[in-house]
């Protein structure tokens, strides 16, 4: 029967870090920055502690020092990459009345939401991380502070906060990950985004008649640049859950 664990009190959030002290040569800091380079060449498989000592001419054994075990290091990791999420900061509701109630919160919602994808897309093992441990480190912590405040200050109350948190949560996942999957596609036939999408030609045509909606929008959609539809599609949902959450809270406070 497996061992119960409480992954607040396990992870390496829950204790201080080590002194450098008698271990000069390296740092908890160039430790991250190291696995890091490795995860974003060869993903989650990629990293192991042999092949990271060795990368920065140390033995695992050093690097045990620093990090209890892997898991540890990749909590490090996700934390260190979650701080290059941008979130601007909101006025409060008296900095603001001439702007209206949240101010502009969908620029900063926006915002947001593109910069969280752009940082998955960019160190895309992050999707195997994330909601695996609880993101309890500093720099998480303060995204998720900052997002709060944003939500709140745009007038979300209570539960209101968590459910329109998860749902740019949602899109911001779901679009990242369909990237990521999208790209690796790509680099796998050695292609273009526009060649993949023309070799889809000839098969949908042959089963027109099988799937007669599908072939007759494919057909008439023949022009859609599938390097830019990514994108495309990604803000059109943006801005599509940001109108109805704002339509939302209007009613709301209505009611209220």
């Amino acid at each position: 029967m497996p061992r119960k664990s409480d992954p607040v009190a396990d992870s390496v959030w829950m204790r201080p870090s080590k002194s450098r002290r008698g271990r000069p040569q390296l740092s908890r800091e160039e430790i991250v920055s190291a696995a890091i380079e490795l995860l974003d060449a060869d993903g989650l498989d990629g990293l192991s502690m042999r092949r990271l000592g060795a990368t920065i001419g140390a033995g695992a054994t050093s690097l045990y020092f620093y990090v209890a075990h892997k898991d540890e290091l990749l909590e490090l990791c996700l934390d260190e990459v979650m701080g290059e999420i941008e979130i601007d900061d909101v006025p409060d509701h008296a900095d603001h009345a001439d702007q209206g109630e949240g101010g502009d919160w969908r620029a900063s919602a926006a915002a947001f939401m593109r910069s969280y994808r752009e940082v998955i897309v960019r160190h895309p093992w992050m999707l195997g991380l994330l909601g695996v441990r609880p993101a309890i480190g500093p720099k998480a912590m303060r995204m998720s502070d900052r997002l709060v405040h944003m939500l709140t200050s745009a007038g979300f109350e209570g539960m209101g906060v968590a459910h329109a948190s998860s749902l740019l949560m949602s899109h911001v996942f779901g679009g990242a990950t369909l990237q990521v999957a999208s790209s690796s596609l790509i680099e796998r036939t050695g292609g273009s985004a526009r060649e993949v999408a023309d070799t889809m030609e000839p098969y949908v045509e042959r089963f027109g008649d099988e799937f007669p909606h599908y072939t007759k929008w494919f057909q008439s959609h023949r022009d859609l640049d599938p390097e830019c539809y990514p994108e495309e599609a990604f803000r059109f949902g943006v801005a599509r859950i940001l109108d109805g959450l704002e339509s939302w809270r209007a009613g709301a406070s209505k009611q209220s």
